[in-house]
């Protein structure tokens, strides 16, 4: 499915390393739209920054780190996403609203950092 989806939009294919870390905005996870946006990985983490709803926060505590194989419990509408190289972002709603697109500067300063 992660392949399907950066063959579609024309990305490349980098998935997450295994046991990187996702920064995953837990208490917004009962709102919609979801956001995703993918920044460049580090040594621990894949790059990806998810949250939901209208507005991210930069507070120090918006995002909780989370396992990339742990993405499923959480968050199994972002899964076929994970694939999207860094410098992507989604945006979805569960109810068939796909938006997919690559930032116009990949290395700019993205609205979601940790």
């Amino acid at each position: 499915m992660q392949q399907r989806i950066c063959r579609t939009y024309g990305a490349g294919f980098e998935p997450p390393a295994p046991g990187s870390k996702v920064g995953l905005a837990i208490p917004t996870l009962d709102r919609i739209p979801i956001h995703g946006v993918r920044l460049a990985p580090t040594d621990t983490t894949c790059g990806w920054y998810i949250y939901a709803g209208g507005e991210w926060s930069d507070a120090a505590d918006f995002y909780q780190p989370l396992c990339v194989e742990h993405m499923a419990d959480y968050c199994r509408l972002a899964v076929p996403f994970l694939g999207l190289p860094p410098g992507w972002r989604f945006m979805i709603d569960g109810q068939g609203f796909i938006d997919v697109w690559q930032d116009a500067e990949p290395g700019a300063p993205a609205d979601t950092a940790v």
